[in-house]
C-alpha cells in the first residue's frame, strides 16, 4: 500500500501535477483565450446586426415600438442560443485536451438529444413556429387578426404562443405550431369594401356623383383626413340584387380606421340619399291575420 501521509507520495504527486501543467497548461490557455475572443466577437456581431435591422425598420415600419421589441426578442434567442453553443464546443474541446475521450459523451448526448426530440415534437415544433412568426413579422401585438378561423386583437406573441382577443372579451391561446391559417387585417394598411344598394328605378352615374362628394367632404374634415391613405375608389355596379342594384366602393385607411370611417361615410351617404330623395330598397312583409273558419252552408234548391 502507498504512504499517503509520506513526504515522497506527495513528492511524486506535485511533480506528476507539475509535469501535467507543463504539456496541457499552453493549449488549455489558447482555448480559454479564444472562448473569450469567441464570446466578444460573438456579441458585437449580434449588437451589429440588430442595429442594421433597427435602422431598415425605422425607415419602414409603421410601429416602430413594436417591431423593435420583436427585434430584440429575436437578438436575445439568438444570442442566447450562441452563447451556449460556443461553451459546449469549448467544454468539448478543454475535455480532449486533457485526454478525456469524448466519443462516449457525444454518443450519450446523442441518445439523449434524440430522446428529448420524440418526447417533445409538439414543444420543439411551437418553438420554431413562434420563431418564424416573429423573424418574418407576420403579425404584431395590436393588430387584428384571423387565427383559425378566429379573428380578434393580437394582445400577447411568445415564442410559443399566440394571444387573441376577440370582440366579445374572450381570450384565445393558440400554440404556434397548431396555427393552420393567418390572416393579418391591419398589417401596413386596411381597407373598407362598402356595398351600397340603391333602388333600379334611380340613375346610377348620379348616385356615382353623390358618393363621391360624400367621400370628398369626408376626406377635407378634420377629424378623418388623416386617417386615409388613398382617394375614395368606386369600382361601379356590382350586381343586380333582388330589390337592388348594388354600388361597391373602397376606402383605404391606416390600420384600425376602417371600421369607424366606413360607419361615418354611410351616416352621411344616408344623409344626403335622403335629402335628394334616392330610394334605398328595403324587403316588404304583408301580414296576414286569420280569420276563424265559417260553417258549411247548405241550401235546398226545390225543383
Amino acid at each position: 500500500m502507498e504512504n499517503y501521509l509520506s513526504t515522497e507520495y506527495w513528492s511524486n504527486l506535485l511533480n506528476k501535477a507539475v509535469d501535467w501543467l507543463i504539456q496541457h497548461a499552453p493549449s488549455i490557455i489558447v482555448l480559454i483565450i479564444l472562448l473569450f475572443v469567441s464570446l466578444k466577437l460573438f456579441t458585437f456581431l449580434i449588437k451589429r446586426i440588430k442595429k442594421i435591422i433597427i435602422k431598415k425598420v425605422e425607415k419602414s415600419s409603421l410601429d416602430k415600438i413594436e417591431s423593435e421589441k420583436r427585434i430584440n426578442t429575436l437578438m436575445s434567442i439568438i444570442c442566447k442560443t450562441g452563447r451556449v453553443t460556443i461553451w459546449i464546443i469549448f467544454l468539448m474541446m478543454l475535455l480532449k485536451t486533457i485526454g478525456v475521450d469524448i466519443a462516449p459523451i457525444l454518443a450519450g448526448a446523442g441518445i439523449l438529444g434524440l430522446a428529448i426530440g420524440f418526447g417533445a415534437q409538439s414543444l420543439i415544433k411551437d418553438v420554431i413556429s413562434g420563431f418564424f412568426i416573429l423573424l418574418e413579422n407576420q403579425i404584431r401585438v395590436g393588430d387584428i387578426a384571423t387565427i383559425n378561423g378566429i379573428t380578434g386583437t393580437v394582445e400577447e406573441i411568445q415564442l410559443r404562443t399566440v394571444i387573441l382577443r376577440d370582440m366579445t372579451g374572450v381570450v384565445h391561446i393558440f400554440e404556434a405550431g397548431k396555427i393552420d391559417s393567418l390572416a393579418n387585417i391591419t398589417k401596413e394598411w386596411s381597407a373598407s369594401i362598402l356595398d351600397i344598394p340603391i333602388a333600379y328605378k334611380e340613375n346610377i352615374d348620379e348616385v356615382i356623383k353623390i358618393m363621391n362628394d360624400v367621400a370628398d367632404e369626408l376626406y377635407k374634415d378634420e377629424n378623418h383626413k388623416d386617417k386615409f391613405l388613398a382617394p375614395f375608389e368606386i369600382f361601379g355596379l356590382e350586381k343586380f340584387d333582388e330589390s337592388a342594384i348594388i354600388i361597391r366602393a373602397r376606402m383605404k385607411t391606416v390600420p384600425h380606421q376602417q371600421w369607424a370611417l366606413a360607419r361615418e361615410y354611410r351616416k352621411r351617404l344616408k344623409a344626403v340619399f335622403d335629402e335628394k330623395n334616392i330610394e334605398i330598397p328595403f324587403n316588404h312583409i304583408s301580414l296576414y291575420w286569420g280569420e276563424k273558419s265559417k260553417p258549411l252552408r247548405v241550401e235546398v234548391i226545390k225543383k
